[in-house]
């Protein structure tokens, strides 16, 4: 026998059904729009890590994320074939890494799956190229929290690289790693919303939150926004002053050296 509840759910469900999907949506809007928490800061200088996937690096050998700078310090100083966080030497072959990996893989860790998943989409490190295993991977270090994995996965379905293309299937792997914090994702859902919905208040939500943790492209946005008559002024300066107050928190003279020498450690 069913519960009262839900014999009337079951019983008056045509009278509620637009009821609970608008509950539903409104729920899920509060979720996918809050502001994400900030990243964790790098272990050893201690500042706050850049959102820039340039600006911070994996270490294979003890799973460690630290900044650009940092790393950079690490590989030009003496002993640079050492690990910066923990000294181990640097693997040198693709058999070393994918040995780095396998250990961590094995440990469960969630930025060791998103990263095999990467070399294999790209036929890395000795790995071939397979898009069902890439797919395998990111789906896996998504489930684990890895908003980088499902941030891919949306990019995926945008272009249908080894999926069939679909816009709202990408959108909604968009949503999935925004709510994790994936700031190209974010900005990616304000273009969509843009674009493809033409809902530019949605756009303005998602660029705001993206400005504030350093997306330029969405500050961007607002700006063109704000030209064209479709924010405010009080919105772009928002967005400006929450853009400059995060790039004074993550400055720093060592990123600002990593940064002038390669842009692989570009961090804003």
């Amino acid at each position: 026998m069913l519960p009262p509840i839900a014999a009337c759910k079951k019983k008056h469900r045509s009278k509620h059904k637009k009821k609970c999907d608008r509950r539903v949506a409104e729920l899920h809007d509060e979720n996918l729009f809050k502001q994400p928490p900030p990243k964790e800061d790098c272990p050893i200088c201690f500042l706050l890590m850049p959102s820039l996937w340039s600006g911070h690096k994996y270490n294979t050998c003890c799973g460690k994320i630290i900044c650009s700078g940092c790393d950079y310090v690490g590989q030009t100083t003496a002993g640079g074939n050492l690990c910066p966080f923990c000294r181990t030497p640097s693997p040198t072959t693709d058999e070393q890494f994918m040995k780095h990996y396998e250990k961590r893989v094995e440990l469960g860790d969630v930025h060791a799956i998103y990263d095999v998943g990467c070399h294999y989409a790209d036929g890395l490190h000795g790995l071939p190229k397979n898009q069902d295993k890439r797919l395998e991977l990111w789906h896996q270090a998504g489930e684990l929290g890895h908003s980088g994995a499902y941030y891919n996965i949306g990019n995926a379905y945008m272009i249908g690289k080894g999926v069939q293309r679909d816009m709202e299937q990408a959108r909604q792997f968009w949503e999935k790693a925004a709510m994790l914090g994936h700031v190209g994702a974010r900005r990616n859902l304000g273009v969509y919303e843009q674009r493809e919905g033409n809902n530019l208040e949605r756009a303005l939500k998602h660029w705001m939150i993206a400005a504030r943790v350093g997306c330029r492209a969405s500050l961007e946005g607002i700006k063109d926004l704000f030209r064209n008559g479709h924010a405010t002024k009080d919105d772009y300066g928002t967005a400006l002053r929450a853009y400059q107050t995060y790039l004074d928190e993550i400055r720093s003279v060592q990123r600002d050296e990593a940064a002038a020498v390669d842009n692989e450690y570009k961090y804003y």
